[in-house]
């Protein structure tokens, strides 16, 4: 049979299937909304987050190495800005993006270097020439090695997207465990008033459409750094 043909057969084994209801399992249970599921049902299909602090973040730091994001826990403030400033230099950053943000205003003022600032209004070819974009998260999903950004921790959507390298600066306790435990946190964060923009980011941006193979920075961030403290 030519791979046409098993194309085509699929096809046709496809059209005499009635397609299943929308929010619903398959094409011959009953109607039951996937949002009725408990969330332990998907947990089963998804690797451990880990109980205790310590297993959270080797974690995510077996998940983070696995999708070729730089993942560094530092003891203080301190060692993650000297680790930043070690990147400045290795990489030759001329000029950076960032938004103000407790963790980012003291990290972009160590850098000394040139800072373009979301919320003062910027042009976007300006932002598109900034080697690196610092931004804040919202929680560490130790599960999955995925960051939680929105709108409002990370100074709007351009700073995560347009720079070639995307810094991401979170504290400790913005560790969880998994997917359910993230998305909790937004809604108690968010609960009355959510951003326009809630981004799951995991790892830089990637494709593999073109013959399976798999190309960094396709459509954002070529590099991604998580540094936590």
């Amino acid at each position: 049979m030519t791979e046409r043909e098993n194309i085509l057969g699929r096809i046709r084994e496809a059209l005499r299937l009635s397609a299943p209801h929308p929010g619903t399992h398959g094409g011959h249970e009953p109607a039951v909304a996937f949002a009725d599921r408990p969330v332990h049902v998907a947990q089963q299909w998804l690797p451990p987050g880990g109980e205790t602090f310590e297993e959270q973040v080797e974690r995510f730091r077996a998940a983070s190495a696995e999708l070729k994001t730089e993942f560094q826990l530092f003891a203080s403030r301190e060692e993650a800005h000297a680790s930043l400033a070690k990147l400045r230099d290795s990489e030759g950053w001329k000029k950076i993006a960032a938004h103000s943000g407790e963790l980012t205003d003291p990290a972009a003022a160590a850098l000394g270097l040139p800072v373009l600032r979301s919320e003062r209004g910027y042009d976007v070819n300006e932002m598109e020439t900034c080697d690196a974009g610092l931004t804040e998260c919202d929680a560490l999903v130790a599960q999955t090695g995925t960051l939680i950004v929105t709108s409002r921790s990370s100074g709007g959507r351009a700073v995560s997207v347009l720079p070639p390298h995307h810094v991401v600066l979170a504290r400790r306790g913005q560790m969880v465990r998994d997917l359910a435990a993230a998305l909790a946190l937004v809604q108690r964060k968010y609960a009355h008033d959510y951003p326009s923009m809630i981004s799951l980011v995991t790892g830089p941006s990637r494709t593999g459409d073109i013959e399976r193979i798999l190309v960094l920075g396709a459509h954002g961030p070529k590099k991604l750094t998580v540094l936590c403290w």
